[in-house]
């Protein structure tokens, strides 16, 4: 996963909703894949989430090697962490990383266009493997994708649970736009709300080196053409703007630095929002 001076926007982008998968349920409410709430079970239990998870993982790897769909199973795992809202203290009103991308209404929302591909290429995974819920496999999966592309390592928790239905969804309009009229301005408004810094935001957007950003992925937008790769407002900001800049200039020049704090921004956005449920799994062993 190479740094270049140019980080290509290629997740959190806005585009038309798709009115045909209005009312899509992809899982039915009554298999919210909630960890055990029995304590009693919840040590013996451990070893078998972890199993599933590790198997999990190498289904992951497996895909990746068939399919290299990497920067779409990052996507996957940001937009469903990436509703978070630091002020909002209920669960599951306060979004972030509970699964509840797997449902129609959340998945039309403008900013997911295209991830519908991402489910149908991880449920399959996640239907195998009862005891890890959608919000881990979500969050698995972009964790490994990461990790398969060459990038650091992502020091991963697992034990989130997940919401029952999609009248738990979180509403539309808490990821970012892909061409918003002041992107640095819009880029502190939605991340700041989650949480996160500066360095965090030009740390996670090293993750678009990944792909070139697609038309049919982002949305009709206004762009700007380096021979083939698609440059979106709110990655040229990162070297505009002088906050910004320090960072982005660090990473392009440091990829040390930036494998270090790319892993340290990834994990925590995997955790935003999560209700960890035991058992808590904290590392996945090879």
């Amino acid at each position: 996963m190479a740094v270049v001076h140019r980080i290509l926007r290629r997740g959190l982008s806005a585009a038309s909703p798709l009115p045909s998968l209005r009312g899509l349920h992809l899982v039915s409410p009554q298999e919210p894949g909630r960890r055990p709430a029995s304590s009693s079970a919840a040590e013996a239990a451990a070893g078998d989430v972890e199993a599933e998870l590790r198997a999990a993982r190498e289904d992951v790897r497996q895909l990746l090697k068939s399919n290299p769909c990497h920067p779409i199973l990052v996507r996957l795992g940001w937009h469903d962490a990436g509703t978070y809202d630091k002020n909002i203290t209920e669960w599951p009103k306060c979004g972030g990383a509970n699964g509840s991308l797997r449902f129609g209404v959340e998945l039309v929302h403008a900013a997911n266009k295209g991830l519908l591909k991402a489910l149908f290429l991880v449920i399959p995974i996640k239907s195998k493997y009862t005891g890890v819920t959608y919000a881990d496999i979500f969050q698995l999966a972009s964790a490994t994708a990461i990790e398969e592309a060459g990038g650091p390592k992502i020091p991963m928790i697992y034990g989130r649970a997940d919401v029952a239905d999609g009248e738990e969804c979180p509403p539309e309009g808490r990821l970012p736009a892909a061409d918003p009229p002041s992107p640095a301005e819009h880029l502190r408004e939605v991340f700041y709300r989650m949480g996160l810094s500066d360095k965090e935001i030009v740390a996670l957007s090293g993750a678009h080196t990944l792909g070139r950003a697609r038309p049919e992925r982002s949305g009709d937008i206004k762009e700007r053409r380096d021979e083939d790769l698609l440059v979106l407002p709110t990655d040229a900001v990162l070297f505009e703007d002088s906050s910004f800049k320090i960072y982005a200039e660090k990473y392009a020049a440091d990829q040390d630095a930036f494998f270090e704090d790319y892993a340290e921004a990834h994990a925590k956005l995997s955790n935003l929002g999560a209700k960890f449920d035991p058992p808590k799994v904290s590392e996945i062993k090879d």
